[in-house]
């Protein structure tokens, strides 16, 4: 089946984080299937080292920087171009859908997380605003809502009441990020000489890193001098400085504030970590579990949401809201060579379970259902 897809392709104006990864990864492997034509619409330029991967598809953005003038970009000038370009069905793949699009087009939305319901304290609370009234009419109004994980399925299907049958669960993948520069080069740059453990993602407060530095402060010296603490993660928000909780703690000769790293450093990373830790609030799938796994890296997670469906047995799991749960299971992790051995050679086997091929081929299949059904309804 030929088919013309539109895209709400914003986040691709920005550096990547998690869902961004995953529109991208996405976008690229539908440029290969045959018979596709994708139309990719953003409110500012889409970043120039994306495009490589979107080589062939017609992208449609203005320069609009204000948060709030994106916001009527989304609802005027996206719709418009929807059905100016005749597409069979748009895609939203990021929580929300424009009222204004014509129901004559089929409709698509890709649900992450339910952040602003179970988490909500952790958001900007402007994001979470916009996330209780954009959400609930995406959901309802697209022919099909795709989620990453079983996890966020369930939590989808019992809080708008939606069937089963509306809902398919498409799960993230990765093939592992290439690495540029050689890992002596990657690491010395980040001043990096001694064992490590990794934690990647933005900088906010679900992300648990106050608790998560507490804990590795709570170690003793002889546990905590073995490995040092390696933070990667672009700034979010919530007021959190990390630096002075860090030099109040008394830990900062052992970690490392990195900022925002490019795929090519991520990707050395997480191959010479000795685990990741993410004891997040709460995920709705938690790409980075995944991505550590890709390397053969073990790593310590929540028992919540998510996340022990995604890292099965490559992990251990602590309580995220007990400091004293995930000191635990650090000093487990630092301490215990031969957990980390088993761990890591689970995370090898666990991973090849995911791919973005099959997950591409899956929602291609989602989207030729929703435009035969939109098709045989208007015949």
């Amino acid at each position: 089946m030929d088919i013309k897809i539109g895209v709400d392709a914003r986040i691709l104006s920005k550096q990547l984080t998690g869902i961004g990864r995953y529109v991208l990864r996405m976008c690229s492997g539908l440029l290969k299937v045959k018979g596709v034509s994708l139309y990719l619409y953003s409110p500012a330029p889409i970043l120039d080292q994306y495009l490589c991967d979107l080589d062939g598809a017609v992208i449609q953005t203005m320069n609009i920087q204000s948060g709030i003038l994106q916001q009527v970009w989304g609802e005027v000038y996206l719709p418009y171009w929807a059905v100016k370009n005749k597409v069979d069905v748009f895609w939203g793949p990021a929580h929300r859908l424009p009222r204004l699009l014509s129901i004559d087009i089929a409709q698509v939305v890709t649900i992450h997380d339910l952040v602003w319901k179970y988490s909500g304290s952790s958001m900007r609370p402007l994001s979470q605003v916009l996330e209780q009234f954009q959400m609930p009419f995406a959901v309802n109004r697209a022919d099909k809502v795709v989620t990453v994980s079983q996890s966020t399925a369930v939590a989808v299907m019992d809080t708008f009441s939606v069937s089963s049958e509306k809902v398919s669960t498409i799960l993230l993948a990765s093939d592992g990020l290439a690495c540029g520069e050689s890992a002596f080069e990657a690491l010395h740059k980040f001043g990096l000489s001694r064992s490590f453990f990794l934690f990647v993602g933005t900088l906010e407060p679900r992300k648990n890193l106050l608790n998560l530095l507490a804990a590795y402060a709570a170690l003793p010296d002889s546990i905590r001098g073995q490995m040092d603490f390696v933070i990667a993660g672009g700034k979010g928000w919530g007021g959190i400085n990390l630096q002075e909780t860090v030099d109040n703690l008394k830990i900062s000769k052992y970690v490392k504030l990195l900022g925002y790293v490019d795929e090519s450093s991520l990707a050395t990373l997480y191959d010479n970590a000795q685990f990741l830790a993410m004891p997040s609030l709460y995920e709705g799938f938690g790409l980075p579990l995944l991505e550590a796994m890709a390397y053969g890296t073990p790593v310590l997670t929540s028992n919540n949401s998510s996340m022990p469906e995604v890292a099965g047995d490559a992990g251990i799991y602590v309580d995220a809201v007990d400091v004293s749960s995930i000191k635990d299971g650090l000093s487990q992790m630092i301490r215990n060579d031969e957990l980390r051995m088993k761990l890591a050679k689970n995370a090898r086997i666990n991973v090849k379970s995911y791919s973005w091929e099959r997950s591409v081929g899956q929602l291609i299949d989602v989207f030729s259902e929703v435009v035969s059904n939109k098709r045989l309804n208007a015949s």
